[in-house]
């Protein structure tokens, strides 16, 4: 006995071991796995949004290219671009048309806006307010047409925009570098604070000359140019305010830009990426909504757990059988049967643990799997080898001799199993059966009790089995749950899948099918009643469970 203390204790220190390295290493892999997975997100979300804004610059030099400055000022200088640019699919808000036009010109050009039919030719300052010719520069930056017309944007044909605080300095640097310049972020034509956006301003020479004409200016909202609302990401990703950089420019599910302080978490910091676009440099930021490192220490915690919890199964496992055979081998008198007994108990038993340790291993893989809802995967592992610790006691209590059928059923075995109505003899199953069989009831009973109904309660559960005579006895099962449907009911796991499909009927060596009716949700088994009683594994059980006559 004190050298059976020795082993288990040395058995335990050596699980505890292997578990808080297994765990560790589950601890690097899951940090790094998540980190690398959400490098490679955000690089691709830059790289989505860099071919975005590289798209849109390429629109407004393109159709510089097309356009063809009027030797004077033109209401409609916009005419013939205007299919081109929606060809373009490029989700614009507003195109204008922003002429520079000497100060003697400016008479022209107001009655040319007059004869246009523009509801307000007058010409005036950007915030709408009367006009001081004497100040202003020389030529004027005046802006003649616009795309698409509608009531909100021709009330804003025949401002000079010299003196907006955000579009004047974006002409004077455009015209100054001859390249589409961008603006700095601000709110676009409506004054309730939305939609916030920027423009792209794109200078036209003058023909025959290289003198600047004119701007062609693309105006875009912000939040799609961000790709910020995707629900499904990894990240949440912001922009770093050009005009404060310790704010960012965030955008919600509506498309909403809102300025928010810049956050910096020392444990989760947000990774940078820089974009341009309008010969500017954008900074986005990109925040993590799940912690890798939280992720990655609850998954250890889990894989210690588990290990924690087979260690003590083997080691009372190997207790159990240890300890049975030394009161044996003080009862045996013969040591040739002593010798067999021993030899046929261990070898049984070692198969029966390395099944049952294969389907566990099984089970906490595909449950566990990477990208698996942790608190999900934790209810449905524990329901899971509940429902396989059930079957294993119903064998020990008949010596390993099968169960009943309906003893699968119990409460304690499956979720609500009071809400099943069972139909079909009482039939006792092998142990190898008994087994798929348990993990296969609880599959479809836990999926079944998640579901709802047409009418918005449980659906009504059927479980009915049979065996005919045909070639050779076949065994027949079938589980149908009414009032449910494919929209109602909740979608079957990969793990439940792998089972229903391919693990139960294989290890039966049956078929099986499931689909749906017009009010139920249907799935049936079939196989042959020799794998399903298995009267070869009963004779063999009964034979090692036998008393060894003493000599």
């Amino acid at each position: 006995m004190v050298r059976l203390g020795l082993i288990l204790g040395l058995m335990a220190i050596i699980g505890a071991v292997i578990s808080g390295l297994a765990a560790m290493k589950v601890y690097d892999q899951e940090l790094s796995i998540g980190r690398i997975a959400l490098a490679r997100a955000v690089d691709t979300h830059a790289g989505l949004v860099q071919e975005r804004l590289s798209e849109r610059e390429l629109l407004a030099r393109v159709a510089v290219g097309l356009f063809r400055s009027p030797s004077v000022a033109s209401a409609n200088a916009l005419q013939p671009l205007r299919a081109s640019i929606y060809a373009f699919r490029t989700d614009f808000l507003v195109a204008s048309w922003i002429a520079r036009v000497p100060r003697a010109d400016l008479g022209q050009v107001q009655n040319d806006l007059k004869a246009a039919g523009f509801p307000n030719p007058t010409l005036r300052n950007a915030d709408d307010t009367p006009l001081n010719v004497a100040t202003l520069r020389d030529p004027a930056s005046v802006l003649m047409d616009v795309e698409p017309l509608n009531d909100e944007t021709k009330s804003y044909v025949g401002r000079i925009l010299d003196g907006h605080p955000v579009v004047g300095p974006m002409l004077a640097r455009a015209a100054d570098e001859g390249k589409p310049v961008s603006s700095e972020p601000f709110v676009l034509l409506r004054s309730n604070g939305s939609p916030m956006g920027i423009i792209l301003a794109a200078p036209v020479k003058a023909d025959g000359s290289n003198s600047v004409a004119g701007f062609l200016t693309i105006s875009y909202r912000l939040a799609p140019l961000m790709l910020a609302n995707d629900e499904l990401s990894l990240f949440s990703v912001a922009l770093r305010d050009p005009r404060n950089a310790s704010n960012n420019l965030s955008a919600d599910a509506d498309g909403n830009v809102a300025t928010v302080p810049l956050q910096l978490d020392a444990d989760n910091p947000p990774l940078v990426r820089v974009v341009s676009f309008g010969a500017r440099d954008w900074t986005l930021i990109y925040y993590a909504k799940t912690n890798a490192a939280t992720r990655a220490q609850e998954l250890a915690v889990i894989i210690m757990v588990i290990g924690t919890a087979l260690t003590v199964v083997l080691c009372g496992l190997f207790g159990y059988v240890s300890y049975n055979n030394v009161r044996l081998s003080r009862e045996i008198q013969t040591r040739i049967g002593f010798e067999r007994r021993l030899t046929a108990v261990i070898d049984e038993l070692n198969h029966r643990v390395k099944n049952i340790l294969a389907v566990i291993q099984s089970i906490v893989t595909r449950t566990l799997r990477h990208g698996a809802d942790i608190d999900v995967a934790r209810e449905l592992l524990i329901g899971r080898i509940h429902a396989m610790s059930h079957v294993v006691s119903l064998l020990s209590e008949s010596q390993w001799q099968g169960v009943k059928l309906k003893g699968l059923f119990e409460p304690r075995a499956i979720p609500h199993a009071d809400r099943i109505a069972l139909s079909g003899p009482d039939i006792i199953v092998s142990a190898r059966a008994a087994q798929s069989l348990s993990l296969l009831f609880f599959e479809l009973a836990s999926h079944a009790d998640e579901g709802l109904s047409l009418v918005g309660k449980h659906p009504h559960v059927v479980a009915g089995w049979n065996v005919t005579d045909e070639v050779e006895p076949m065994f027949h099962f079938r589980w149908e749950e009414f009032n449910t449907s494919a929209a109602t009911r909740r979608a079957d796991s990969e793990f439940g899948l792998v089972l229903l499909d391919r693990v139960a009927p294989e290890a039966l060596g049956g078929t099986s099918k499931r689909y749906f009716t017009d009010v139920s949700y249907v799935y049936e088994l079939t196989a042959p009643m020799a794998t399903v009683v298995d009267e070869t594994e009963m004779d063999r059980t009964e034979r090692i469970g036998a008393p060894v006559r003493k000599r």
